[in-house]
């Protein structure tokens, strides 16, 4: 009976504390101490990342997003709407799982984003990583300013 209680405290613990950050970039947990999260809300400049500026519209933004993760490996969408993206990545050997947030913040047309790792420590850099292809090819989508910028080929550095 103990033991039921235990889990079910876990559990409602977990379900609670996601269900919680769902509304705005301020409620993107923190990043923990360990060095396996990356996030546009953290001030540790070897966690930040700059947030992505909308594209148009939060919804094109939004379905832009959804486009990118749902044509990557090993991705599973488990939380979307208009305004926050939820989105599972699992290692292709050990099965670790990483989870992605995006949150839209309509009043300064920024989408902020949270990767991190759900177990370990060290992740070799890959939440950085996932989060600049991520970031890339949603920039490339983005109309420039510059028409010389445009264009698939120019895939920058």
């Amino acid at each position: 009976m103990a033991l039921f209680l235990i889990v079910m405290s876990a559990v409602g613990c977990v379900g609670h504390a996601q269900d919680s950050r769902n509304t705005t970039p301020a409620d993107l947990a923190p990043c923990p101490d360990s060095p396996n999260c990356v996030s546009t809300k953290s001030k540790d400049p070897g966690r930040a990342m700059p947030p992505l500026p909308y594209i148009r519209s939060g919804r094109e933004s939004m379905d832009c997003l959804l486009g990118i993760v749902r044509d990557m490996k090993r991705a599973t969408i488990v939380s979307a709407t208009p305004s926050y993206l939820h989105v599972e990545f699992r290692s292709a050997l050990f099965r670790f799982v990483d989870d992605v947030e995006f949150v839209m913040e309509d009043s300064a047309r920024l989408i902020h984003f949270r990767s991190a790792s759900r177990t370990g420590y060290y992740d070799f850099g890959v939440n950085r990583k996932r989060m600049k292809e991520i970031s890339d090819l949603y920039l490339r989508t983005a109309p420039s300013p510059n028409p010389s910028h445009q264009g698939r080929g120019n895939k920058g550095g």
